[in-house]
């Protein structure tokens, strides 16, 4: 299934937010996401399942100054 991740087309299996997050590299915590343009709190990721052509955002915090 193609969904689109931090706008680059990318092929997975239909999977949960968290399980997609594990096979692309994710850490489980210290990140923010979002699905279709809609913030998605980390306790939902386990339960929430992509569809196909899906948006997700995944922003990782930044230091420096």
């Amino acid at each position: 299934m193609r969904i689109d991740v931090n706008g680059t087309p990318t092929e997975v299996a239909p999977a949960s937010v968290a399980e997609t997050l594990a096979c692309l590299g994710f850490p489980d915590n210290g990140i923010a996401t979002a699905l279709n343009g809609d913030f998605l709190p980390a306790p939902l990721r386990a339960r929430t399942v992509l569809r196909e052509g899906d948006r997700l955002e995944i922003l990782a915090p930044m230091q420096g100054g």
